[in-house]
């Protein structure tokens, strides 16, 4: 069995997820990673996507992220998130929100990397639409 670490997950609003787990899948600003107990120290970003947290049962929990940092220790993970919820308590309107006020970012942007950031924001969002909320 997979030895346990602790893992928080932290937004501005509240702690939402502060327990013993034996895997946390991320989605990472260079790619998708999963962190395991004794994991090399690592800081990364983080973009929005699906945060996985696997208790030492196998029981999984789903978190929407929209960006933010992780710290990765040998002891544990700490991910501090710009907004985050829980998958089951997604608000669709609140994403289609979000993907609309960076639209008028893009539409609005004074120079080329304020747009690229805007864009590559949006692509990610998009993407996440995708993944959630099926057509």
């Amino acid at each position: 069995m997979a030895k346990a670490f602790k893992f928080e997950l932290v937004s501005p609003e509240r702690l939402l997820l502060s327990e013993e787990v034996v895997e946390v899948v991320i989605s990472g600003t260079e790619g998708e990673m999963t962190v395991m107990a004794d994991h090399a120290p690592t800081m990364t970003s983080i973009k929005p996507g699906i945060i996985t947290a696997v208790r030492p049962g196998g029981e999984r929990e789903q978190f929407v992220v929209f960006g933010g940092f992780a710290d990765i220790t040998p002891e544990g993970c700490r991910l501090l998130a710009e907004s985050a919820t829980r998958v089951a308590d997604l608000d669709r309107n609140d994403l289609l929100r979000r993907i609309e006020a960076v639209r008028a970012e893009i539409e609005g942007a004074r120079d080329h990397e304020t747009r690229s950031r805007a864009e590559e924001f949006l692509g990610q969002l998009t993407t996440l639409e995708g993944t959630l909320l099926p057509a």
